[in-house]
């Protein structure tokens, strides 16, 4: 265990190297740093608009208006809170958690590649790395999208339930 002593050398240490770093590079090399001076704003707004994709809000709604389905089949079925499913639908950048994202796309059963679509707009995927996202993966190739079964199978491996 670190004292406190300790924990404060380390936070000086720290801080000092930092300082020295930003301290070794000069006026003339920041400016290799400021890439911005030489991009038109135009240009970045053109990349923009043409890698941007939907949002959560624009596409979870629009999956949801595809499946002919209303928001409370969704949020009821996903054991989502009316209150949060509400903050969803009426705030574009919100972004909720992945087991959430994870939850809604079960209850509007929606194929792998439209789930990894979905997450993404969020801000999240699915990892080979993770046991939790393995058995998820595991889950939408068996076409099992019922919660309580996917909860089911993440406790078998003492795992985070999503709801």
């Amino acid at each position: 265990m670190l004292t406190q002593k300790l924990i404060k050398e380390l936070e000086i240490y720290i801080y000092n190297l930092l300082d020295m770093q930003v301290n070794e590079i000069s006026e003339a090399k920041l400016a290799d740093y400021l890439i911005y001076d030489e991009i038109e704003p135009e240009e970045l707004e053109n990349f923009i608009k043409k890698k941007r994709k939907p949002t959560l809000n624009e596409l979870l709604f629009s999956f949801i208006d595809r499946e002919n389905k209303t928001d409370s089949d969704i949020y009821k079925k996903a054991s989502i809170d009316r209150r949060h499913f509400s903050k969803i639908r009426s705030n574009p950048s919100y972004r909720p958690g992945k087991n959430t994202v994870i939850a809604l796309a079960l209850a509007l059963e929606l194929p792998s590649d439209d789930v990894i679509l979905l997450l993404s707009s969020a801000g999240h995927s699915l990892s080979d790395s993770d046991t939790a996202d393995l058995v998820i993966q595991f889950c939408l190739e068996k076409n099992i999208y019922d919660i309580d079964a996917v909860n089911e199978a993440l406790v078998h491996f003492n795992l985070k339930t999503l709801t």
